[in-house]
């Protein structure tokens, strides 16, 4: 039984994540910030709950050490995260800060240690991470969210020459919209009324398909982590959903310039 580790498997894509893997017979190493809250998955076989927070460095040592006593890992999902949006000028410094430690910092942080662990036991591992379709075209009001999506999709190709070698691979999952939580919980709304406007269009262009959103279920991007982790490919990156896939078609066919201007029509 091949086991996997999941960071913010509270809810959205983690959590549907954690029950496929589950229902596919794998053991789940499920973490959240509190553990002690959920319910469902407390009640399914294999799966096991452990407390997580990815911006507590002393944590992640100390629960990925427990785990790696106890368990036999396989695969690693970073998928915990959030979105910050609003104008730039907006945000505070502590914005910028806690998007950076959670979004990229929590994932390298978390990242390491594991690969040490495959490499020292000569473990074929595979780390997943969830980035995003912002990772390759950016997204208005959300500068900061889209350049830890960008910086971890740098990261993964980077640290890919280092571990190859070695069997390991790392592998972004880049979904476009996902009809999770992410307006909810998972959304951090920075308001200043110079870009209420701007904000205004976002959401209805996003009402009235304008924009070209295409909200995946949380079912449809679990699946697709299922297949990156278990189709032997060597393949990067895996783009879920229409609209993400039209986003990267546009950045190869059109190049970034023509995109950009593409894009800021929807909006000005």
């Amino acid at each position: 039984m091949k086991t996997i580790f999941i960071t913010g498997a509270s809810s959205g894509l983690g959590k549907a994540t954690a029950k496929l893997f589950q229902e596919k017979g794998w053991t789940v190493i499920a973490t959240m910030r509190n553990p002690k809250k959920e319910t469902e998955l407390r009640e399914l076989k294999n799966v096991h709950l452990y407390p997580l927070d990815v911006t507590n460095s002393q944590q992640i040592t100390d629960t990925i050490s427990q785990i790696l006593i106890q368990f036999e890992v396989d695969v690693v999902f970073n998928n915990a995260g959030y979105g910050l949006v609003g104008g730039f000028e907006a945000y505070s410094q502590e914005d910028i800060q806690h998007q950076i430690e959670t979004n990229l910092l929590g994932v390298l942080k978390v990242a390491q240690p594991f690969i040490t662990y495959f490499r020292e036991n000569k473990k074929k591992g595979i780390l997943l991470t969830t980035t995003s379709a912002a990772g390759i075209a950016a997204n208005p009001l959300a500068s900061v969210y889209s350049a830890t999506k960008f910086a971890l999709e740098g990261w993964s190709e980077a640290v890919n020459y280092e571990v190859n070698p070695f069997g390991i691979q790392l592998k972004t999952i880049a979904p476009g919209g996902m009809a999770t939580d992410y307006a909810g919980r998972s959304l951090n709304y920075v308001q200043k009324d110079a870009y209420t406007s701007l904000w205004n269009k976002m959401i209805a262009g996003f009402e009235d398909g304008s924009t070209e959103v295409h909200f995946s279920s949380a079912e449809d991007v679990a699946n697709v982590v299922y297949e990156a982790a278990t189709d032997n490919s060597p393949k990067l990156r895996y783009i879920v959903g229409p609209d993400a896939e039209k986003l990267a078609n546009d950045r190869q066919n059109l190049g970034q310039q023509k995109q950009f201007e593409q894009i800021s029509k929807l909006y000005y």
